[in-house]
């Protein structure tokens, strides 16, 4: 499973947003569909086809709001049920 490098806005939350993907590093797998290994005429590809945990975080922006899933959740349309 290839897996990236990435920077980010870190979230009051705690949750991380991608804001740019810096570089893939290859997992050298040929069921991997991300890898350079993975034959490009893969019959009925089943292989894997995400990526796994960044390798590399790096937090750009730090800011106190939640992220938007959570804004919802926690400052506006949970409270009013």
């Amino acid at each position: 499973m290839c897996n990236l490098e990435t920077e980010g806005t870190k979230y009051g939350c705690g949750h991380y947003k991608v804001t740019r993907k810096i570089r893939k590093l290859d997992c050298h797998s040929q069921y991997c569909i991300h890898s350079m290994y993975h034959p490009h005429n893969c019959p009925d590809c089943h292989c894997e086809q995400y990526f796994g945990p960044d390798a590399r975080e790096t937090i750009t922006l730090r800011t106190p709001k939640y992220c938007a899933s959570c804004e919802y959740w926690f400052q506006q349309g949970a409270q009013q049920r």
